[in-house]
């Protein structure tokens, strides 16, 4: 009797600060697949998956709709989850169906023993196999020649940046390319127009010089110098 009762003492839970096997495999299906989760209540969906992970549900004795049930009757009324104390309470539920002919200490036992250690298997998940072709293929650093152009050095894509040489076509407006040039041309015509200027009033000035006489008459072409 008292061999049963150190039997039962060691799965009810550990020393203050630890926790006992059976509420470590508890809290990991109780967070899985849940972020938000912190591992203290368990959804309906993760109390099914470690009924069927750790192998309660035979498909004879206990089957989905027996866990179910349990789950149903053994969380409130107004909520959707159950507490390390109420899971302990379905196992006892479902002991006595999963163990038949065992008494009710040793079914419970037992069907600690499926569930001690264990956590969420990857049942449905594929996992990824790395291969030194697929390595290969997708190592950055590797690539040659137009393709080494379209990655950076931390192997982060450029995009179209990386494909083609781009033409600045900001400006103004729509149709107006190539920024920034405008007052480059202005200043470069302004200072032509500025030398033609300069070239007229030269001509001009040698031309009014030319057109008065000595005399102070002025000079029409074909007609002699006036006299006085």
């Amino acid at each position: 009797m008292a061999d049963k009762s150190a039997k039962s003492n060691s799965h009810e839970g550990a020393t203050a600060g630890e926790i006992s096997a059976l509420e470590e495999a508890f809290r990991k299906f109780a967070v899985h697949g849940d972020t938000r989760a912190t591992g203290k209540e368990m959804h309906g969906k993760n109390w099914s998956k470690l009924c069927k992970d750790c192998n309660i549900i035979d498909g004879k004795n206990v089957t989905t709709t027996d866990v179910d049930i349990v789950f149903s009757k053994i969380k409130g009324k107004s909520v959707r989850t159950i507490t390390f104390e109420q899971f302990k309470e379905a196992l006892q539920e479902l002991s006595k169906k999963r163990f038949k002919g065992k008494s009710d200490e040793e079914a419970l036992q037992e069907m600690y023993k499926l569930i001690e250690g264990k956590g969420p298997g990857l049942t449905g998940v594929t996992k990824t196999v790395a291969s030194p072709t697929v390595s290969r293929l997708t190592d950055t650093s590797k690539f040659t020649g137009s393709h080494k152009e379209r990655f950076d050095a931390s192997g982060k894509g450029k995009g179209r940046a990386g494909r083609e040489d781009l033409v600045d076509n900001s400006g103004y407006v729509s149709g107006y390319k190539h920024a920034g040039t405008y007052d480059h041309k202005v200043q470069g015509n302004k200072l032509i127009e500025a030398k033609g200027f300069d070239s007229l009033f030269t001509v001009a000035a040698k031309l009014e010089s030319n057109s008065i006489s000595e005399n102070g008459f002025p000079m029409i072409p074909g007609e002699p110098v006036p006299k006085v």
